[in-house]
């Protein structure tokens, strides 16, 4: 699984194992603290064997990966935009990851803004100069990329370290990831 090297991804639905058999007593939950215990001394020792920008890569593709396959695994085909939406934040609330909304959505362009409160990654944590929220960057596109089959870009503006109180993603398609800012400005309303 791995222990060789590779050049693209090869995580599989079955390396989660089973769980049920797995984990009879305590069960398929853990704490946030656990969570984020292992997410960011993860980050710093990336950081450390690398540098922060390849740190920030990596936590974004692996996100991407996992959006991509909580999409493939755990969310039916969707109907439509708005079925998605539902049933995405039903399954980030059932797992106990945050409370999403679309505070904007061009269908047209396939612009998106999203926030997430009580975020997994960082709500309640103390402010600092940046957002963290990488993984939840990459997790938001590879759901977006898996839906629509384009590759898109997310990028975090608001962060509960940074003062607000949700984590806000505004999302483009990859090839505009420039006009991101422009482009969630024109945007209408949608759930």
């Amino acid at each position: 699984m791995f222990k060789e090297d590779r050049e693209e991804f090869k995580f599989e639905w079955s390396h989660l194992g089973d769980i049920d058999l797995g984990r009879p007593n305590l069960g398929p939950k853990t704490s946030v603290a656990v969570y984020r215990l292992m997410q960011f001394t993860l980050r710093d020792a990336a950081i450390r064997h690398t540098d922060a920008e390849t740190a920030r890569k990596i936590f974004y593709d692996a996100g991407h990966s996992a959006g991509t396959a909580i999409y493939e695994n755990m969310m039916e085909s969707p109907a439509n935009f708005a079925d998605l939406v539902a049933k995405l934040q039903r399954l980030l609330v059932d797992l106990e990851v945050g409370v999403l909304r679309v505070e904007a959505a061009d269908l047209e362009t396939l612009t998106f803004r999203i926030t997430v409160s009580e975020d997994l990654d960082c709500s309640g944590l103390p402010l600092m100069d940046e957002a963290v929220c990488t993984y939840d960057e990459g997790f938001i596109a590879g759901i977006l990329e898996a839906y629509t089959g384009k590759p898109f870009r997310v990028r975090e503006v608001d962060c509960w370290c940074t003062g607000d109180r949700v984590c806000r993603f505004e999302a483009v398609l990859a090839q505009d990831v420039s006009g991101a800012a422009q482009a969630a400005a024109g945007t209408c309303n949608a759930t």
